[in-house]
């Protein structure tokens, strides 16, 4: 689940990678890491993996998040990636980006 504890956001300017199942579902040389996610413009993302999810939650200072489910041959992850699509001021930075969990490899 993401974590919910105070701001904290750094801006990276490396290469990252979203891996799941050997497959590269996003990646981007632009990125936001937030309590140690890496947040992924929407851009980055492969969309043919990605299925919208009804699942949300809510953190008290980046807002209410929803997620998708990951897709592949035989296989799926549910709600493995989320994002915010409203977020409260302090995490401003991380409109328009998928973080990733439940076995999705992030490499920086």
């Amino acid at each position: 689940m993401p974590a919910q504890n105070g701001p904290r956001t750094d801006v990276d300017i490396s290469m990252a990678k979203a891996v799941w199942n050997g497959i590269v579902i996003a990646e981007s040389d632009t990125f936001e890491t937030v309590e140690g996610n890496v947040y992924f413009p929407e851009s980055s993302l492969k969309r043919e993996f990605f299925r919208p999810s009804s699942t949300t939650s809510t953190c008290p200072w980046k807002g209410q998040a929803r997620y998708y489910s990951l897709l592949s041959p035989g296989q799926e992850n549910p709600d493995a990636a989320w994002y915010y699509p409203d977020p409260k001021p302090a995490a401003r930075k991380i409109r328009n980006h998928v973080a990733f969990w439940r076995g999705v490899e992030v490499v920086k």
